[in-house]
């Protein structure tokens, strides 16, 4: 599906209309929309747009890396969207040339949805120009970030307080599952901070002063992600070394507890051993079932004993 956006030199905007007529369409500059193509509308990136085969061969293989390719008469984004649910990258594609600027994408961004409602909605007051627009995509791109962040960092916070020798071994699994998400959204948010520093910093872009201020209110708010993610990221790993320290404190205590049981059985096996019970009058010595029954009482010692050490904590250290 493809869809437009034009604004006209009698400053009125028109929407929806056909590729073909954007050479008859007087318009100072207009946004077109690749939302999920098929094969046919693949090929109008070459055809209508004319598009380099490099940038065209980025759009069309998926996963790239966040990046920015310049270009004789245009600029190539490639950006990254990020799924709240499962934190999947989805790749956005923006070309920004003199008047226009041309998005690509095969999944439903919902960034883009939300700027073109903000168009729709308020064409009186939208008197800015291609740019702007371009602007709005990567800002709301940008924005989508940070519900993810906080969300994990509030986490984080709860777990930290909450950390506790019981509760410690329930909080492990969910830390090192935390860990891999900033590994992933670290991968996405440090190229677009490099993005926008190529652009802020580049003047084959054409930025004014204006514009220029505008993108550098994005590339802050990449910066302030980027404190974040470092900043759980650490925070992880003091809940780990916390973890390793509490495992410490209580197999030292335990080992402790053992020790003293040990110590206590030491002496009354070395005076059974030395003698070997061999006495002339022990009771049970015949008995039929005597076999049996030690073997049973054996057997209930081991559970209970093992009961014992669970209710105490102590077989968790041997899970982790």
């Amino acid at each position: 599906m493809i869809r437009t956006i034009g604004l006209t030199h009698n400053d009125e905007f028109i929407f929806d209309f056909p590729l073909a007529e954007i050479s008859t369409h007087s318009l100072k500059w207009y946004w077109v929309d690749f939302d999920q193509p098929d094969t046919d509308e693949e090929l109008m990136l070459h055809s209508v747009f004319n598009f380099h085969p490099l940038a065209i061969e980025d759009c069309l293989h998926r996963l790239q890396r966040p990046k920015l390719d310049y270009y004789d008469e245009y600029a190539f984004f490639v950006l990254h969207s990020l799924r709240h649910d499962d934190l999947a990258a989805e790749e956005l594609n923006l070309f920004l040339g003199k008047n226009f600027v041309v998005t690509f994408h095969y999944e439903d961004i919902q960034e883009l949805t939300q700027v073109r409602e903000k168009i729709v909605h308020n064409t009186k007051k939208w008197d800015r120009d291609h740019v702007f627009t371009a602007y709005q995509i990567i800002d709301q791109v940008v924005d989508h970030y940070f519900p993810i962040l906080y969300k994990i960092e509030d986490h984080l916070n709860e777990i930290e307080d909450q950390l506790s020798p019981t509760t410690v071994h329930l909080s492990m699994d969910y830390v090192f599952e935390v860990r891999s998400d900033l590994l992933r959204l670290r991968r996405t948010i440090f190229p677009m901070q490099e993005l926008l520093y190529r652009m802020l910093y580049s003047e084959r872009l054409g930025l004014t002063s204006n514009e220029r201020a505008y993108f550098t209110d994005i590339y802050d708010h990449l910066l302030r992600l980027g404190e974040i993610i470092e900043a759980n990221r650490e925070l992880t790993a003091d809940i780990r070394d916390s973890q390793l320290s509490i495992n410490s404190n209580r197999m030292n205590s335990i080992m402790m507890t053992l020790t003293i049981i040990s110590s206590i059985f030491i002496p009354l096996t070395f005076i059974a051993g030395v003698y070997g019970m061999n006495f002339d009058y022990m009771p049970e010595l015949h008995w039929r079932y005597g076999y049996g029954i030690v073997l049973g009482v054996m057997l209930m010692i081991g559970v209970a004993m093992g009961m014992f050490f669970r209710s105490k904590g102590w077989l968790r250290i041997f899970k982790s």
